[in-house]
């Protein structure tokens, strides 16, 4: 009797382990620290270190091989990020960045709604290997630098803000495991100066379910809510890892921009693990999101979603960020 019912314990939980697998990313989406609507409950605080006021010259690193299409598409959400013609479609990415330009340091200078693309560096011969560790990553701004091989970038300590994105084929450290991007400030030790930087990967070919959601979905889980054909929405570029990628760059940009020295704009006490401006919004992109739901977002004729318009007919999902005014999670094409 005692055999007959652990048998039918384990074919009871054989039975049921589909849908506990299932469970999995809907029960961490649940658990996301975001905040739709306004909430006292957020303690972001500004510790008086400086944001980037000054006119941002943004120089990328395209470290290994890289499809110049996809750079189109990056490049052109970058350019979206200055203000368009007053007959662009709305709401436009720049429309979105204002919302970061309403941080602002102890002089009262607000964040700058002035990025431009003023240097490129191809990095195709992974000058610092096929794996990158953290500290890495600096070394490959250090390249960019100093190369002899091509023109290299400028060192600008003044309003440089360095970007660099690895290929499809990098390993960086702790990607997909637990950061799809982050940012920092390089050591005088190593680049020859106190710069901001940040980096994000092309997570197409590792974790598209990790760093590319709601365009792919971890294995496993479930579809999103209101997902498209075969349960994922559509990619508005036509490419999972780029079109993935372009929300993390907004992430990153805007949290360099408003905590560059990680001492300006964060909440919690430990500076080492700052919970900052986008921090706070992940996995939000519209209005009613949450708990795995990306919220009310826009479909164009083929179905794929989007929430942001850009430069030569482009069109972005971009997840929104805090609005330090409203006290909430906020984007353009919210509905309130």
């Amino acid at each position: 009797m005692e055999n007959l019912l652990t048998l039918f314990l384990l074919l009871l939980l054989f039975a049921l382990f589909p849908l506990l697998q299932a469970l999995q990313w809907r029960t961490q989406q649940t658990n996301l620290n975001n905040f739709e609507g306004s909430s006292d409950f957020v303690n972001l605080e500004y510790h008086m270190g400086p944001v980037l006021s000054s006119p941002i010259n943004l120089y990328i690193i395209w470290y290994g091989h890289w499809n110049p299409n996809l750079q189109d598409t990056i490049k052109d959400f970058i350019f979206s990020l200055s203000p368009p013609s007053p007959s662009s479609p709305r709401p436009s990415v720049a429309d979105w960045w204002r919302t970061i330009e309403l941080y602002a340091d102890q002089t009262g200078s607000n964040i700058t709604g002035t990025i431009r693309l003023s240097g490129e560096f191809h990095d195709s011969s992974y000058s610092q290997g096929n794996y990158l560790s953290r500290l890495a990553i600096q070394h490959v701004i250090k390249n960019s630098i100093t190369s002899q091989n091509q023109t290299p970038l400028p060192l600008n300590p003044y309003t440089g803000l360095y970007l660099v994105l690895t290929s499809s084929d990098v390993q960086v450290q702790d990607f997909c495991r637990a950061v799809c991007g982050f940012h920092y400030f390089t050591f005088p030790s190593v680049v020859g100066a106190t710069v901001p930087y940040a980096w994000v990967g092309h997570s197409g070919k590792q974790c598209p379910g990790v760093c590319a959601y709601p365009f792919a979905r971890p294995e496993g889980s479930e579809a999103p809510p209101g997902s498209g054909i075969m349960g994922i929405m559509g990619a508005p570029n036509g490419d999972v890892g780029v079109d993935g990628m372009v929300s993390v760059i907004a992430h990153e940009l805007a949290e360099t921009s408003s905590n560059p020295l990680v001492n300006a704009w964060y909440a919690g006490d430990d500076p080492t693990a700052p919970t900052e401006i986008a921090d706070l919004c992940m996995g939000l992109y519209g209005s009613g999101g949450g708990g795995g739901y990306v919220g009310n977002v826009y479909r164009d004729y083929w179905g794929n979603g989007y929430n942001l318009n850009g430069v030569n007919g482009r069109k972005f999902l971009v997840q929104w960020v805090w609005n330090p005014v409203q006290r909430r999670c906020f984007g353009p094409n919210a509905l309130d």
